[in-house]
């Protein structure tokens, strides 16, 4: 805090108030945490809706500062504080601590989210503005103001403005705009809190391969991309298999082994970028597949970068003729699931996807989506991957997503054209669309596929279904198993 407000020298929590936020309302209290540092937080109590009605200030609204005003039968999620420490402000750090309130609310069934906001650049408007006429114009974007611009952004809408809300709030000329996020979900009944997520919102990206002049020139469509199906609330961003090909112009004059291991290099880059950007637009991303050399072996490998800001390899196992003839390629060797925020996860690429073995070993773990980017160049390529995949999700109970890409690269050896259509697949049960597709896109045209996938129709098909495949299979006559 002293940190985030330099110009408030004394007026942050002590470490003994720090300790009873906790004790009194653990799950309310935020951080975010960079190598184990906490870089920001958001303070928060609950407290009675007729006291949010009455005009109050800051210390009335903590109970003069000793948060006696919370209780767990009020109906309002009071934020009491938000900061981030200025080295890591620009990465939509702020944007991730509202979105936890949000969940808390939602969890708690709380009916909304309250809280006084600071207007620190009315200091420069106030002799020509009154406050209601500056935050008209904050709203019309004429002014930008660093904090409501923000709260307005993020749904918030406003109440009423308060005065002397904060004694000592030079910059806001200790005005306040009281804010309020309503819960649509809430009820008067109780909801179970901490109830884990359900429906999880795939984002698919139909590549289209073209000219890129750098690396840069693919950070900035990846970009696009990102910020696009984040737009519309997704978990996941999925890239193709070997997405990055178009790099491989600038060494066409080499064999397609070397240029291939020239590719190679952009790898850990792409791996840093993706992670901020995982971190930025709070998605998953699983970033296709590129090549990647590892102590002189080429493999093709992709990283699934985590909106915690942690990421994780995953390797393509199963390596198609033409990878091994021109390009030399090894296959990984390692078989295995991921834990999301979205439950577990399976990440084959392509090729992979023709091995039953691979995804019954990973439903075993408890996968419930399993990913494959591919890239297959003509129809009979994809058919093969189309068809093996939906056997996929209906042998093991399953949504599977595919994400290809489509176009041609004529200055690229071996790369030249590409066929796809990007696709979710789901068992077939009463339960899911009669044909096991969920969604897909137009063939070989570059596209994004949002597509809402539903955990708790897995959880019923398993115990429930017309045929419970898992359940009935023959283990006293046959078992497959990890060798390693």
């Amino acid at each position: 805090m002293i940190e985030s407000y330099p110009e408030m020298v004394n007026d942050y929590w002590k470490e003994a108030d720090i300790k009873k936020l906790l004790k009194i309302f653990p799950e309310g209290q935020l951080v975010i945490l960079v190598d184990d540092i906490v870089v920001g937080s958001a303070l928060s109590l609950i407290v009675p809706e007729d006291l949010v009605d009455q005009n109050h200030d800051y210390a009335k609204i903590t109970g003069n500062y000793t948060f006696s005003t919370h209780t767990s039968k009020g109906e309002i999620l009071y934020g009491i504080d938000v900061f981030v420490i200025p080295k890591y402000r620009g990465l939509r750090l702020g944007r991730r601590l509202y979105d936890a309130r949000k969940e808390i609310c939602e969890e708690l069934n709380l009916k909304s989210i309250v809280f006084a906001g600071r207007i620190p650049n009315y200091v420069n408007y106030a002799q020509e503005l009154n406050p209601k006429t500056y935050i008209d114009k904050v709203k019309r974007k004429e002014i930008h103001d660093p904090v409501l611009s923000f709260q307005l952004s993020n749904d918030f809408h406003v109440m009423r403005v308060m005065k002397n809300y904060l004694e000592g709030d030079k910059k806001s000329k200790e005005f306040a705009v009281l804010l309020e996020w309503n819960n649509i979900y809430y009820v008067e009944s109780p909801q179970i809190i901490n109830k884990e997520k359900t429906v999880i919102r795939l984002g698919l990206i139909q590549w289209q391969m073209r000219p890129l002049g750098n690396l840069e020139a693919l950070f900035e469509q990846s970009e696009f991309f990102i910020d696009a199906v984040s737009g519309y609330g997704s978990d996941f961003a999925v890239f193709p298999e070997l997405f990055i090909a178009p790099l491989m112009a600038d060494y066409n004059h080499l064999s397609e082994a070397d240029a291939i291991r020239e590719l190679a290099k952009y790898a850990e880059p792409i791996r840093k970028r993706f992670q901020e950007l995982a971190i930025s637009y709070n998605i998953n991303i699983i970033s296709g597949s590129m090549p990647n050399l590892v102590d002189g072996v080429l493999y093709n490998s992709g990283f699934l970068c985590k909106r915690d800001g942690t990421y994780e390899t995953y390797t393509k196992i199963h390596i198609t003729p033409n990878e091994v003839f021109h390009w030399g390629i090894t296959g990984g060797n390692h078989i295995q699931t991921f834990d999301t925020d979205c439950g577990k996860i399976g990440i084959m690429i392509c090729y992979d996807v023709e091995f039953p073995e691979l995804s019954r070993l990973m439903a075993d773990e408890g996968m419930n989506i399993l990913f494959v980017p591919f890239l297959t160049d003509t129809q009979n390529g994809y058919t093969r991957v189309k068809h093996c995949a939906q056997a996929r999700a209906i042998e093991n109970e399953c949504y599977v997503a595919i994400a290809g890409c489509v176009g041609n690269l004529p200055k690229v050896n071996n790369m030249d054209i590409q066929y796809a259509q990007t696709a979710v697949f789901t068992p077939s049960d009463f339960a899911f669309p009669s044909n096991g597709i969920k969604a897909e896109t137009t063939p070989n045209t570059e596209m994004t596929l949002i597509v809402d996938v539903d955990l708790d129709l897995l959880k019923e098909l398993h115990e429930h279904g017309s045929v419970k495949i898992l359940k009935d299979r023959r283990h006293d006559l046959y078992r497959i198993k990890k060798l390693k």
